[in-house]
């Protein structure tokens, strides 16, 4: 599976991505990822998957998406989880965020699981 390239671009679905991409990087998440779900999957378009070390770390890193979205506009539809579950999700409709401790990501493999998608690399 060859890699897409995406770069930053404001006010659209991969400007919305990257930006919770490098929200998640400022804040030191784990293993990025995101998934360009479109060709396999009605429910969005791009999964972003990333994990912190403590339960602390990923309320951190949730917490880094929300505020850098918000400052462009964009709210959650919907949230779930909660870091001492070790999964949050934050539902942005066309991204959704996913930040688990390492163990509940390996637990749920959602990387295997969604394994048709194909990765994307980010620059920037």
């Amino acid at each position: 599976m060859s890699d897409q390239r995406m770069t930053e671009t404001t006010q659209t679905t991969e400007g919305k991505v990257h930006r919770a991409v490098m929200a998640a990087r400022d804040k030191k998440a784990v293993d990025v990822v995101v998934l360009d779900v479109r060709a396999v999957s009605s429910v969005a378009d791009y999964f972003l998957i990333c994990s912190g070390r403590s339960t602390t770390h990923v309320d951190t890193i949730a917490e880094a998406i929300r505020t850098e979205l918000k400052a462009d506009g964009y709210r959650p539809q919907h949230a779930e989880g909660a870091a001492s579950s070790g999964w949050m999700l934050l539902d942005y409709g066309d991204v959704l965020a996913h930040v688990f401790l390492d163990e509940t990501r390996a637990y749920y493999a959602l990387e295997r699981l969604w394994g048709d998608a194909p990765a994307v690399t980010l620059e920037g």
